[in-house]
């Protein structure tokens, strides 16, 4: 049986009032949701990574209920098995690839046009502090926070929202476009080119949730490759393994 397509005659109509207080809700309840760990723990390991954590978790459980109210969980959330295992595991493999290329690329870019470096010390910091920092950060962010959750919230639940808007009923692209926008402004104690980059992933991204028939296992699995990849070679950095 073949997964739910994203055609556009299957897709129910979503009014824009819906969608701003279902974007509101899930927005705010991030951001009220970080705000504890810290207040508990303060700007420690436990408070940063609980923060990360329990804000997603948040946001994705209210992005669950407005799905669920609107009878569009599955298809927006398609982690059902894939069909193709193979093409899942091929399309994953080439977006983390792709994924770390566009990193590669959009530092020479941010260079080129004379813009601060993207700034991850803040992150950095965390992660290499020792060796169960790394692991945490690993499982609970890379793997969980980043790789799952933000596939489910950007990838899933938002561009289903999008692409359900009346005058915007079953367009891919633009849909991308705004989600990969929004993904990006979140990322912007990097910096503006932190927020470049990352947006341009998350276009990348959508694409490659398109070319996987909806499904997100593909998204899911390049998104925490590369941010695994990314996470190592900081640690084995701050080691000195790297020279």
């Amino acid at each position: 049986m073949k997964p739910r397509s994203l055609a556009r005659n299957r897709l129910r109509r979503l009014s824009w009032l819906r969608f701003l207080l279902q974007l509101a809700t899930v927005a705010l309840v991030y951001f009220l949701a970080s705000i504890p760990p810290i207040l508990i723990f303060g700007e420690t390991q436990a408070g940063v990574l609980g923060s990360v954590v329990f804000s997603m978790f948040a946001a994705l459980l209210v992005a669950r209920l407005w799905l669920a109210s609107d009878n569009c969980l599955r298809q927006a959330w398609n982690i059902r098995p894939p069909v193709n295992m193979q093409r899942t595991f091929g399309l994953a493999a080439l977006g983390t690839g792709i994924i770390i290329a566009l990193f590669v690329v959009g530092d020479m870019a941010i260079d080129a046009l004379g813009l601060p470096p993207i700034d991850v010390s803040l992150v950095l910091d965390y992660v290499t502090q020792s060796p169960a920092s790394f692991a945490l950060w690993i499982v609970l962010v890379a793997w969980l926070a980043a790789g799952f959750g933000e596939e489910l919230l950007y990838r899933g639940f938002l561009m289903d929202r999008l692409m359900r808007l009346r005058g915007m009923r079953g367009r891919k692209w633009p849909a991308a476009i705004i989600q990969a926008a929004l993904f990006g402004l979140p990322h912007f104690y990097q910096g503006w080119g932190g927020v470049m980059v990352t947006a341009t992933i998350g276009l990348f991204l959508a694409w490659l949730r398109f070319a996987n028939r909806g499904n997100l296992w593909a998204c899911i699995l390049a998104h925490a490759a590369v941010d695994t990849i990314m996470l190592t070679l900081a640690y084995s950095e701050s080691l000195g393994w790297l020279g």
